[in-house]
């Protein structure tokens, strides 16, 4: 029996390329996010281009009340989730903190904390229950290092590192793996996001430099969750090869 895997913000950038690098390995996927349009479009391209099942479910994880609906709503056979991916997560402005924009921080705060926990709790009851399951956690190398005018979007990357480690107790004695992996430069939507919508300044910081792409990040998803069943990968830390950390990048 195929397994089954939930992806949360799979409509782009790394949920979408770990979706399809799930459906093209044989993984049924439960595809999640706020655009309807775009997950029909990644519902019909994994049913037509990689043979497998696909379920989309349309939600705001910053809502409660939407996310407890979507994954009540899963049908009988969609329930047996093998794989949660916790990919929804933005960034947005880049000020410093006595110019924040409150909105920002929230926005931040709410899918980045409060929608991983949301998204969790609901999904949790069904691991439980099997004794099994693997959460994955996307997070960043700003959850272990602090970066210039990054401070709310660090402050929630850091509770990711924390809620990881703490989920991972937490589910220890139910049979149920947590990873967290840590991405650095990666050019996808999230940088349009962060600048809000201004595409020449969200170029500017992968300029001289081959950042990573949603595919890599997806590759790390991939090998994370195939490990034997007595091995887990706490945490994975994937960079460009010319990026040593959140302060130190070689440019050409």
């Amino acid at each position: 029996m195929n397994k089954i895997a939930l992806i949360t913000g799979a409509t782009a950038g790394i949920g979408k390329a770990t979706a399809l690098l799930l459906a093209e390995n044989s993984y049924n996927v439960i595809i999640t996010g706020r655009r309807q349009e775009l997950l029909d479009e990644m519902k019909k391209e994994i049913e037509v281009k990689h043979k497998r099942n696909a379920l989309s479910l349309c939600f705001d994880v910053r809502n409660q009340q939407e996310v407890e609906k979507a994954i009540g709503s899963i049908p009988s056979g969609w329930k047996n989730i093998d794989v949660l991916v916790n990919n929804a997560g933005l960034a947005v402005g880049l000020n410093p903190v006595q110019n924040g924009i409150i909105d920002d921080w929230e926005r931040m705060i709410d899918t980045n904390i409060k929608g991983l926990l949301y998204v969790t709790q609901s999904v949790l009851p069904i691991m439980i229950e099997r004794g099994k399951g693997h959460i994955v956690n996307i997070g960043s190398i700003a959850g272990v290092q602090v970066y210039e005018n990054g401070n709310v979007y660090c402050a929630s990357k850091h509770a990711v590192n924390a809620l990881s480690k703490g989920i991972r107790i937490d589910l220890l004695k139910h049979g149920i793996k947590v990873s967290e992996i840590r991405p650095g430069l990666a050019e996808t939507e999230f940088s349009i996001v962060r600048f809000k919508g201004d595409k020449e300044a969200a170029k500017k910081p992968y300029i001289g430099l081959q950042p990573l792409s949603g595919n890599d990040v997806a590759d790390a998803v991939l090998y994370v969750i195939t490990r034997p069943k007595h091995v887990n990968i706490n945490d994975l830390e994937i960079t460009p090869t010319t990026q040593a950390n959140s302060y130190y990048v070689f440019r050409k």
